[in-house]
């Protein structure tokens, strides 16, 4: 078995090579090319694993990357430093201007976008003699609904959009992964049999305000402490320092206090990045702390997009939910239409969400290795393999499909409109 240093140096090594490659050969984003690149390779060892069950091929990685748990490895490792690392380069005034829209889209969005995937798939369920109950429907729904911060801003990186609509994007991504887990969290009690006191409506209520609320709370005052911190020197590599332990003591803190960790490290990354550059870093410090988090923004979406991909390799779906896996590509993307029209059908919501851009916010609508990981976090039973199945699909599809064409689908709406053709 190979061991924790041997694993990290293999995956350290194939991210950079496949890197490499997309770069000087494919006209693709990093996190597209490497998806591909890696779910095409897993596929064919899958392939060759088949035709020659003997040979045992790919063994050695096969048991390394069983002994990775990819829920623990997003969940509690690479998504605080990827949210802080998105929140800390998002300009907060300009989100302040658009706040309506993001609460809109983060909330009411992702709550309607569950609800109907779920009511659909579980149509599409009996339809096709599945064994998937309205309880665990709706856990899929809560698990995918919710747009991945890390795919969505990795895809921003090579769209141009006008800067209102990107921070919206943005936005949604930071903040609806609170409120996502938690209506993943009491819907997953319901399907388990486990709903309580704390699945009632106002226990709900509750769990949403301890949840959001604390979290937002909790990283506003550990960011506002390391920022009075960083005020008092001029030390960069003490400040960079500062950051690091920010991120991991604040979702550390806000796993133990039971609020929410990734709202948490994102309030943090938004007041870090608006006021460290206004009185609290010199241009030395800015660059170095700026730099740093590109960089482990950089490194982590590659490792994680390489995790998802090779993940192929050890997930072992039933055929039978291959079909169920198809039907819920279309049936993820027209949820997400309908829960992002709706607001612009309100009166007076021309002023807040154009409906012109509908169409773009359909697509945007990237999931990730958020949704996997859980998926990958519910317990074993009839339900799990067709869910699994069913949240590859539409991730795969989202990021590499969607992903790869989001630029010509702002070209022919969103910048369309704007330049009047």
């Amino acid at each position: 078995m190979l061991s924790i240093f041997e694993l990290t140096a293999l995956l350290l090594t194939l991210s950079a090579g496949l890197g490499w490659i997309n770069h000087k050969f494919l006209p693709m984003s990093r996190s597209v090319g490497l998806l591909t690149m890696s779910v095409s390779a897993s596929f064919i060892l899958v392939a060759i694993d088949i035709l020659y069950p003997s040979q045992h091929l790919f063994e050695p990685l096969t048991q390394a990357l069983l002994h990775i748990d990819f829920t623990a490895v997003v969940m509690e490792g690479m998504l605080a430093f990827l949210l802080f690392a998105g929140a800390l380069h998002v300009d907060l005034k300009t989100l302040a201007s658009r706040a309506v829209p993001v609460i809109i889209l983060a909330t009411f969005a992702t709550v309607v976008s569950t609800f109907i995937v779920g009511f659909l798939m579980w149509q599409a369920a009996r339809l096709f003699g599945q064994p998937l109950t309205l309880p665990w429907a709706l856990v899929f729904g809560a698990l995918i609904s919710p747009t991945d911060p890390v795919a969505v801003m990795s895809t921003l990186k090579t769209v141009k959009v006008p800067p209102s609509l990107e921070v919206e994007m943005k936005g949604e991504a930071l903040f609806n992964d609170g409120v996502g887990i938690v209506i993943f969290t009491i819907l997953l009690a319901f399907a388990t049999g486990q709903g309580g006191e704390e699945t009632s409506w106002l226990g709900v209520t509750e769990l949403l305000v301890a949840e959001a609320g604390g979290g937002l709370l909790l990283g506003i005052a550990t960011g506002y402490l390391a920022y009075r911190a960083m005020r008092l020197i001029d030390d960069y590599s003490i400040e960079v320092l500062i950051t690091l332990a920010l991120v991991t003591a604040t979702y550390a803190l806000a796993r133990r206090i039971h609020v929410s960790g990734p709202l948490s490290v994102v309030a943090a990354g938004l007041l870090i990045g608006y006021r460290g550059p206004l009185d609290a870093m010199s241009d030395r410090t800015q660059t170095y702390v700026f730099g740093l988090w590109t960089l482990i923004d950089e490194v982590l979406n590659s490792l994680l997009f390489l995790l998802i991909g090779l993940e192929v390799l050890i997930l072992r779906f039933e055929p039978r939910a291959l079909l169920l896996a198809a039907i819920a590509i279309p049936i993820v993307v027209a949820a997400r239409f309908i829960a992002v029209g709706l607001p612009t059908l309100a009166p007076l919501a021309s002023r807040i969400m154009s409906r012109g851009n509908v169409a773009f916010l359909t697509w945007a609508g990237i999931r990730g290795g958020i949704s996997i990981a859980l998926a990958l976090s519910i317990p074993e039973g009839e339900a799990r393999p067709w869910i699994l199945a069913a949240t590859y699909a539409a991730v795969l599809f989202s990021v590499i499909v969607q992903g790869s064409t989001l630029g010509w689908v702002a070209r022919r709406t969103v910048l369309a409109r704007k330049s009047g053709v």
